[in-house]
């Protein structure tokens, strides 16, 4: 049920981390994909890996916050693939700052990725969605926006505002044949927490918060996006998955 053979697919954020480790599930499962973030080399390098392992992908410089580019991004995609049936809205920037200490200007930064982005990407791309009848749309939230974190407001506040947004499109979405899900990742191994990663010490104290002792790897989520991409999940909309290893249930 998780054959993607003839589908196409735009996941954003996919030049590293997640939304590579996402991308690549999805084109290896048969989907054509557009490949989107600022970073060209990058996007390049996976369009390549995924085209010499017999796949077909589309690398579109992107910024997700911007109208206009994201509408190119899906004009190029349509003109590619001559469809869209999945969106992962992938693309996320964290800062970790107190919030008395915190700018307005940090703040708009966090929240137009992680929350506008969304919407922009979402909206651009569901007309097409719409007009056919069917799709996919995958929303990377983060269990941050289900817990009390200190020092990450912005981030929380803009990943909740993504589940919430996640429920209104589900319901809106319904009727036209489409699933709105989101997936809400712990602590992962990619470039976005290397930083930390090379703290020893803050390394055993993320750790030990996670009843299974350890952070997830970018492959750990790929099964979970192939379900919520493929009509093994045509009965679940508005839903979201915690991938943490027990840390919000704690």
């Amino acid at each position: 049920m998780t054959d993607l053979t003839g589908k196409a697919a735009i996941v954003t954020g996919a030049g590293r981390g997640l939304g590579r480790s996402i991308a690549w599930a999805l084109a290896m499962a048969g989907a054509a994909v557009t490949v989107a973030s600022r970073t060209r080399h990058e996007l390049d390098s996976f369009v390549e890996e995924v085209r010499a392992a017999g796949g077909k992908a589309l690398a579109c410089t992107t910024d997700i916050t911007d109208e206009a580019s994201v509408n190119k991004m899906v004009s190029e995609t349509m003109d590619e693939f001559g469809r869209i049936d999945i969106v992962v809205n992938n693309s996320g920037i964290v800062a970790s700052t107190p919030l008395l200490e915190q700018s307005a200007h940090e703040w708009d930064q966090v929240v137009a990725t992680n929350l506008r982005g969304v919407f922009l990407v979402t909206k651009a791309a569901g007309r097409h969605l719409v007009d056919q009848g069917s799709g996919k749309v995958i929303n990377i939230a983060s269990n941050f926006a289900l817990q009390g974190v200190a020092n990450h407001a912005a981030y929380s506040a803009s990943k909740a505002g993504v589940i919430a947004l996640t429920r209104s499109m589900a319901i809106e979405w319904a009727k036209a044949g489409i699933q709105v899900n989101a997936i809400a990742p712990g602590y992962f191994a990619t470039e976005l927490n290397r930083e930390m990663r090379e703290d020893a010490d803050l390394t055993e104290k993320v750790v030990r918060a996670i009843p299974a002792r350890r952070m997830g790897t970018p492959e750990e989520i790929q099964p979970w996006v192939l379900l919520l991409a493929s009509g093994a999940s045509d009965y679940m909309t508005g839903e979201t998955i915690v991938i943490d290893g027990g840390q919000t249930v704690r």
